[in-house]
């Protein structure tokens, strides 16, 4: 496996970011519920804000050395979780196809901002600790994310049974 530079891991978070909003504007014209068709709108804004984020951020890094038990030990771990926790876009068409009401792509969406926390998360030990404000910036947003979705969701869940 090869290693990668710490500028690829902000590579990888400039496309979980695409692939966000590529998502949320994608399920907000699909998705008939207004609520959810509001959030997923917006949500898709705060991707494009971020994405802007780990670009100036990528224009700035500076060489990290995070420890390792052997070299290039971390950077192949992030290549592997980026590369098969977070969607690759050919899986993210193939799961968004299957995603048929408001409920299913709230799931969808609140399992990958999940996955987003932890991958930044990690990200954060890549860069000096006077840049890592700014990652947890980016984390508080993906937190609020994960927020605004899981109360839209129960939102969602209660209308259903009043409609019952």
């Amino acid at each position: 496996m090869s290693v990668f530079e710490p500028s690829e891991v902000f590579q990888f978070a400039i496309r979980i970011e695409e692939g966000g909003e590529k998502f949320y504007r994608e399920m907000a014209n699909k998705i008939e519920n207004a609520e959810v068709k509001s959030l997923f709108s917006a949500l898709a804004d705060d991707e494009v804000k971020h994405k802007k984020t780990y670009q100036g951020m990528l224009s700035k890094i500076e060489e990290y050395e995070p420890f390792e038990s052997y070299p290039g030990e971390y950077f192949s771990y992030l290549r592997a979780y980026a590369d098969n926790i977070i969607f690759t876009p050919q899986r993210m068409e193939e799961e968004m196809k299957k995603i048929t009401d408001a409920a299913s792509a709230l799931k969808f969406a609140i399992d990958r901002e999940l996955d987003s926390i932890l991958y930044y998360q990690e990200v954060k030990n890549l860069v000096p600790k006077n840049q890592r404000d700014i990652i947890d910036k980016i984390i508080e947003e993906e937190r609020k994310h994960f927020m605004k979705l899981t109360k839209c969701s129960g939102d969602v869940a209660a209308a259903c049974v009043r409609k019952d």
